[in-house]
């Protein structure tokens, strides 16, 4: 029968000691996180849960084995049952408009092209479906939609009775891209304001169901997709992809600053193709120069996410549809994806914990050029 255990031990003694267990990312504990969920005391055996904000927490393990090693160590205590469980929150609470059911979107942009920012993207997506999060994956780059293939997927969208289209399944991950209602032969010639109408489409009447994560991979630059979707719906976070070449890191500014005005919460710069290590000898060559993106980071005060190391498996598996965090989980660069993830997780937890997404959410246009 739990209640008060034999030899002192019972439940606020174990509070007390929990509460020195500290989350690095909220720099609170994790009672007052109220993060400790059923907490029963039986003799000397005492069990309970810890609920994370996010289930690709990236000190999970850790936070665990704290968790065990202080309990254990109270006197009386003869065995600690500890599961981390995860319930994602909701890191924006905008005054705008809200897609229904997706607790977090999340934006994957860059300055320019090349620099791998759908890979980035997808790889994102499958990083934290793989925690056990529900993740979807908006492909919003309509003139250069890539998505299709990345995934493998074949076929149309199922339209509903309500005409809601049912998005498309890509390892787990809910996708939806123009990919899938093109002809992938002919180029998409639109203007502006249908560009705009498409991407209110793929969010007003695509049945995403609940999601912990919605991944919008846009397209390169500074242009209507990305003002069209900041008015569209309130984005919790801007991740940037920038590699460490100066011109990528040039073009990656422009992008941060893009959604500084328009009022996004940016999460931070992630640097890919960031180094090559050799599979046989282990040698570390930084074939695009090393540290741009760290240091562009610390420049523009926003939190540096990762370095992706350059590997070969990643390009073939994109073309047949398997990304590397699919087809090789332990591959260095899964591994960093993987991460990178977790860091991104940790941001939307924090802007979650402090508010962070209460900003207005009617963004600034930019005006027009100046001519001197």
């Amino acid at each position: 029968m739990f209640g008060r255990a034999k030899r002192g031990v019972d439940e606020a003694t174990v509070l007390e000691v929990l509460k020195t267990v500290h989350d690095p990312d909220l720099h609170r504990d994790i009672v007052s996180l109220g993060f400790v969920k059923d907490l029963k005391v039986d003799g000397g055996k005492v069990s309970f849960k810890v609920e994370l904000t996010t289930p690709a927490c990236p000190v999970k393990e850790q936070l665990k084995a704290e968790c065990h090693r202080k309990v254990r160590e109270l006197p009386g205590v003869e065995g600690v049952e500890v599961e981390m469980t995860a319930q994602v929150r909701r890191a924006a609470q905008p005054a705008g408009p809200v897609l229904t059911g997706a607790k977090n979107i999340v934006a994957v942009a860059s300055g320019k092209g090349g620099v791998g920012k759908s890979t980035t993207a997808i790889n994102l997506a499958m990083a934290l479906q793989r925690t056990g999060a529900t993740v979807g994956l908006l492909d919003a780059d309509v003139y250069g939609p890539s998505m299709a293939m990345m995934f493998g997927i074949d076929g149309q969208p199922v339209i509903t009775p309500e005409k809601k289209l049912l998005p498309m399944d890509g390892h787990g991950v809910k996708v939806m891209s123009m990919g899938f209602l093109s002809d992938p032969s002919r180029p998409v010639i639109w203007r502006g304001p249908m560009v705009h109408g498409l991407l209110q489409q793929f969010l007003r009447d695509v049945e995403w169901g609940e999601l912990d994560y919605l991944v919008v991979d846009l397209p390169p630059g500074t242009g209507d997709a990305q003002l069209s979707i900041s008015q569209a719906v309130s984005i919790s976070g801007a991740v940037i992809v920038t590699t460490p070449q100066d011109i990528s890191l040039l073009d990656a500014r422009k992008g941060l600053l893009m959604f500084r005005q328009m009022r996004v919460p940016v999460l931070g710069i992630v640097e890919n193709m960031s180094y090559f290590r050799c599979p046989h000898c282990g040698e570390r060559t930084d074939i695009f120069s090393h540290g741009g993106g760290r240091r562009a980071a610390e420049e523009l005060g926003v939190p540096f996410l990762g370095e992706i190391p350059i590997d070969p498996k990643v390009v073939p598996g994109g073309d047949k549809g398997v990304p590397i965090v699919v087809e090789d989980p332990e591959s260095p660069a899964a591994k960093a994806y993987i991460a990178f993830a977790g860091q991104v997780a940790a941001q939307l937890s924090t802007l979650a914990a402090q508010g962070g997404g209460n900003v207005p959410h009617t963004p600034v246009m930019p005006g027009p050029i100046e001519w001197r």
